[in-house]
């Protein structure tokens, strides 16, 4: 099972949805980086469930390093994070518990593991997992941030409902740096609060129906360098895909304009290079900052598909894995009917974790911290 992502600075995922705690361990952070454990619980707070819009189960994320850190300062070796699981009910997963659950692993699962997989709560492959990997990004964004690199991500449509776009995609842009920022640390990310209050209610209205929704989440990466990304199996694009589609839920991932660049002329996409202040930038950002699988110093951008919540209380066919035999399946316990607010953190983890293995792949692995 390859529970282990990046090649400098990487990170190894572990725990099941329901088991005694979830973690990670990573390795090939530098020493030297302060860990501002402030900072961690704010971007754990920004996955957690919320409100009606999210499910009821309530963890409280109370992180614990075991390793890898001493008095407050990263070592240079293996960071263990051990997160312990406190809310959980395994029981409503037993009564369902031989009924694949439609939109789910347990298919594939029952397939890889035998059956020998631990089915409570969607077991290693649950979302409950990705707050371990909002720990160990958050060390990462937080060092990033010292080093004048900003990662944003916005709720670009939830429902059918759109926000609005990101301010014009210069690098000195004062407003984009601004929404980016802005972004970050909202509860809900959206630029443009009416619409995500209409985005809200259209949740709570999925909810009532017995059903859920997804969205499209856009991330801007503010104050990278040109040079990151190699040109072909190693481009920043698949790199940062791989990471992304790693996520669950997740169904898509497009860079710049995305598939928009189908209709059309290429008059119309080229980013044409412009000497700014005495250093390079370009007109436009329609390839969203990568040229030839490389970053080309202007902001990263990005949209990554989430698909509505699968697990629904409505009735639904299926089948009965022991018996062999198609029957109905009715939900119970507890879900969210949206996952794409509580996603944006984890694309945002997902994102610093990636940055700081490039970096260190191109300049070493003391950059993050000089």
């Amino acid at each position: 099972m390859k529970n282990t992502f990046g090649q400098s600075v990487a990170i190894t995922l572990f725990g099941e949805s329901h088991g005694q705690a979830i973690g990670a361990v990573l390795d090939g952070l530098a020493p030297g980086i302060k860990i501002d454990e402030a900072y961690i619980r704010t971007r754990l707070s920004l996955r957690s469930a919320r409100s009606n819009i999210s499910t009821p189960r309530s963890e409280t994320d109370q992180f614990e390093f075991v390793s890898g850190i001493h008095n407050g300062i990263t070592t240079g070796t293996p960071i263990g994070i051990v997160i312990p699981n406190m809310d959980t009910r395994s029981k409503d997963y037993q009564i369902t518990e031989h009924l694949l659950r439609p939109g789910h692993a347990d298919y594939t699962a029952y397939t890889k593991y035998h059956g020998y997989q631990d089915i409570r709560g969607g077991g290693h492959f649950s979302g409950r997992i990705t707050a371990a990997l909002v720990c160990a990004g958050a060390i990462c964004m937080h060092a990033l941030e010292q080093k004048n690199i900003f990662i944003g991500t916005h709720i670009k449509e939830c429902a059918g409902i759109s926000d609005d776009s990101f301010a014009d995609y210069r690098q000195n842009s004062p407003e984009l740096k601004q929404q980016v920022k802005d972004v970050s640390v909202k509860v809900f990310p959206v630029i443009n609060n009416v619409k995500g209050e209409l985005m809200q209610q259209a949740i709570l209205d999925a909810k009532n129906e017995s059903d859920s929704v997804g969205g499209i989440l856009e991330t801007c990466v503010l104050g990278i360098d040109a040079g990151l990304g190699e040109p072909w199996f190693d481009t920043l694009e698949s790199i940062l895909a791989h990471g992304l589609f790693s996520i669950p839920a997740v169904k898509g991932v497009s860079f710049g304009l995305g598939f928009d660049f189908a209709d059309k002329k290429g008059s119309q996409v080229n980013d044409s290079p412009v000497i700014h202040d005495g250093n390079i930038a370009f007109l436009s950002n329609h390839n969203g900052g990568i040229n030839g699988g490389i970053s080309n110093g202007m902001p990263l951008l990005y949209q990554t598909a989430i698909k509505p919540t699968s697990s629904i209380s409505k009735p639904q066919p299926t089948i009965d894995i022991l018996q062999k035999k198609n029957t109905t399946l009715e939900i119970h316990g507890r879900h969210d009917p949206a996952i794409v607010h509580r996603a944006r953190e984890v694309v945002n983890a997902m994102t610093a974790l990636i940055l700081c293995d490039v970096y260190a792949l191109r300049y070493g692995t003391d950059w993050i911290a000089k």
